[in-house]
């Protein structure tokens, strides 16, 4: 890999991460149209720790708070009702879906699921299910209650249930198309979270999944087309590229809604489609075999 193709796919991933698009397709997708090698499942966790140290500093607050909390519950059960020990707790809870599923689907994670046509498909249907969820959020905002008649819930009203729900929704990620924040915040507006609740769960619940996927895949740097120097370059650049993207991401969900990126995944999903049935691109362009 060159330094300029680690620049490159270092702002795809920083600018990608965060927005319901898929970073991992967008890797995918980029290094292919650029005629690149496949930078591979191993490259895209490790610059996913860039933008996942995006997230410790911008929700350091929130985080130090959340550890401090859940430490306090390990020796006291009295703290173990309060509302930052439980999201402790349950982002732990959420997160053994992707580790379970993780380790049991490695082998499709690094071949069959990076198919283009596969990631077509993922970016079109979870696209739709994105827009259902947005148009559910509108009308609970709107008319100030849920469909099931209830109030827009928030995160102090997240249990073990639901933090399942939001681990297993996480968990579908591991499809290239899908998207970490897209399936998350999908997953939590139909379960009738706010806009800003499901994303500030989404981008929690998300960190100990890609440090954990990250460190783990450190030991692939170096072997195949992942060199230490460009791979460190890229992670680098996604966690400039991605704290900006974070701090404009929350802003732009309190007044707008997720129709924009609805829109660009069906569409980026067709092209797709036609590319590789007019076989402009191949199905496994880049990857190595």
């Amino acid at each position: 890999m060159s330094w300029f193709e680690s620049f490159i796919l270092g702002v795809v991933q920083g600018l990608t991460e965060f927005l319901p698009i898929s970073s991992s397709a967008h890797l995918r997708l980029t290094a292919a149209f650029a005629g690149w090698p496949d930078p591979g499942a191993a490259f895209t966790a490790i610059t996913q720790i860039g933008t996942e140290a995006a997230v410790l500093i911008y929700f350091r607050k929130d985080i130090s708070r959340i550890l401090s909390a859940w430490f306090r519950s390990l020796t006291d059960p009295g703290m173990r009702r309060d509302h930052d020990a439980r999201m402790g707790w349950l982002v732990i809870v959420g997160s053994i879906p992707i580790g379970v599923l993780g380790v049991t689907l490695k082998d499709f994670i690094e071949g069959p699921f990076r198919d283009l046509r596969l990631i077509a498909t993922t970016l079109i249907v979870m696209g739709i299910v994105l827009g259902i969820a947005d148009r559910l959020a509108v009308r609970s905002a709107t008319g100030g209650r849920h469909r099931r008649g209830r109030e827009p819930k928030n995160l102090t009203e997240l249990g073990v249930r639901d933090g399942l729900i939001y681990g297993f929704c996480q968990a579908m990620a591991l499809i290239p198309g899908v998207s970490r924040s897209g399936a998350t915040i999908s997953g939590g507006l139909l379960m009738g979270y706010t806009r800003e609740a499901a994303a500030r769960y989404s981008f929690l619940l998300a960190i100990p999944a890609v440090l954990a996927s990250g460190a783990y895949e450190l030991k692939a740097v170096g072997q195949g087309h992942t060199a230490w120097g460009p791979t460190l370059f890229a992670t680098l650049v996604a966690f400039v590229i991605g704290y900006a993207v974070i701090a404009w991401f929350m802003k732009f969900i309190t007044t707008r809604s997720f129709m924009p990126f609805v829109t660009y995944r069906i569409l980026l999903g067709i092209a797709i489609f036609v590319l590789v049935g007019t076989g402009v691109l191949a199905p496994h362009a880049g990857e190595s075999h």
